[in-house]
């Protein structure tokens, strides 16, 4: 199956979900490329980029499970290799 790059960007507000999303990550990390982590504590938040090389399905599936989250906003950006 052809497989896609994409960039998964995540704002982090409710730090009670943290183990949640972790899990998830954890998970999905055989399709990983990288990931960045940026706290920002003046406005409580954390900002969380993942890098990812899968289907779109499985693509789909992580952001999906990540964005059900309570306090996580996630949005997902494709390369357009190929195109």
């Amino acid at each position: 199956m052809e497989t896609k790059v994409a960039l998964i960007g995540i704002v982090v507000e409710n730090f009670d979900s943290v183990t949640k999303l972790n899990d998830i990550l954890h998970a999905y990390g055989d399709v990983i490329i990288g990931r960045m982590g940026i706290p920002y504590k003046e406005r409580e938040v954390s900002i969380i980029s993942v890098a990812v090389d899968a289907t779109e399905d499985t693509i789909s599936a992580m952001a999906g499970k990540i964005g059900k989250l309570p306090g996580i906003s996630s949005k997902t950006v494709y390369a357009k290799m190929g195109e």
